[in-house]
């Protein structure tokens, strides 16, 4: 059972509770080791690192490895939590994170920093836009993309106890809480925020599930009320909750810090077109384009990705709604 926040309180970055956690697992579970890419530092590797020299695994830049080697770590009984940038845990990895850790049916947990623009100045080389999309298709991978440190914990904890291969996207930002911290959730099961008739904003992770929470206040103020819906678990995506929502609302936006291709909106437009269930649907994340350099808010304002351009295509789905209805 989750159990919202009721104070706004400033989160710590998603990368530091998943290595705090990381952490107290490896004290309780000798089988655990951390392989990183070279940029450790960037996910609290270091402390880490302190703790288990033993069990801190640097193979320097050359991520094709970092996947086979955790392959192969995990094919000798170990639980290896494999690091490096999004962009290189899935455009580079692509090939190993198929055939040596799901196809083998290795156990295997790829943590992918700085997805999207969280990369800021990184610039466009940098920016992983296209990861989930790269990755959503592979059989048998866990998707997930926590909105807050609560939920980081719990989804490291829970890729840790369950044999399999898990992609875990951590934004290096910070947010707000959104969760206490003896909330339960449940893999392939969405979070409803915040109640709403008129329309449904889906999102995942801190970034954007924050915006959807501001965009809501937003139109709560213009007499629209939106539900908010944290859909943590990309794949397997929960069929149920995005149908409801959609026959109960009638109007859906998703949003989302990855392209609008191949992503959270066509993950939920796959399914209300199986589901035979036709609703207006505006996808909000980063268009057809490459990154480029500036601050993730610069970011999110050239992609057109803030609470205003959430708050918009509300209107928008809302007006295509009652087109409908005539």
């Amino acid at each position: 059972m989750i159990k919202l926040v009721k104070d706004t309180l400033e989160d710590i970055e998603l990368t530091r509770a998943y290595n705090q956690q990381l952490v107290v697992l490896a004290k309780e579970n000798p089988k655990i080791v951390d392989v990183e890419a070279d940029v450790g530092n960037c996910i609290f590797g270091p402390d880490f690192q302190k703790v288990f020299p033993d069990r801190y695994i640097n193979i320097g830049i050359c991520e094709q490895s970092l996947s086979s080697i955790s392959a192969g770590m995990s094919a000798v009984g170990l639980i290896p939590f494999c690091h490096t940038f999004a962009v290189f845990a899935s455009r580079r990895m692509c090939d190993q994170n198929y055939i040596s850790c799901a196809y083998a049916k290795n156990n295997v947990k790829i943590i992918a920093s700085a997805p999207g623009i969280s990369s800021g100045e990184n610039g466009g080389t940098h920016h992983a836009n296209e990861d989930i999309a790269l990755v959503r298709p592979i059989t048998d991978i866990v998707i997930m993309e926590p909105a807050d440190s609560t939920a980081m914990r719990w989804a490291v904890k829970t890729a840790a106890e369950n044999f399999g291969v898990y992609y875990i996207r951590a934004e290096r930002l910070k947010g707000n809480r959104l969760y206490e911290d003896d909330s339960g959730f449940a893999i392939g099961k969405a979070n409803v925020l915040r109640g709403g008739s008129d329309v449904t904003l889906i999102a995942e992770g801190s970034l954007m599930v924050g915006t959807c929470l501001k965009a809501a206040e937003l139109l709560q103020k213009r007499g629209i009320s939106a539900r908010v819906v944290d859909i943590f678990t990309i794949k397997p995506i929960d069929v149920d909750t995005v149908v409801q929502c959609a026959r109960e609302t009638g109007a859906i936006v998703t949003a989302e810090n990855h392209s609008i291709t191949g992503g959270l909106g066509s993950a939920v437009s796959e399914v209300l077109c199986d589901s035979f269930c036709a609703v207006p649907v505006k996808r909000i994340g980063i268009p057809n384009r490459f990154g480029e350099v500036g601050q993730p808010a610069e970011l999110q304002a050239v992609m057109h990705m803030t609470d205003q351009d959430i708050a918009k295509a509300a209107e928008k789905v809302i007006a295509g709604k009652k087109q409908d209805e005539k």
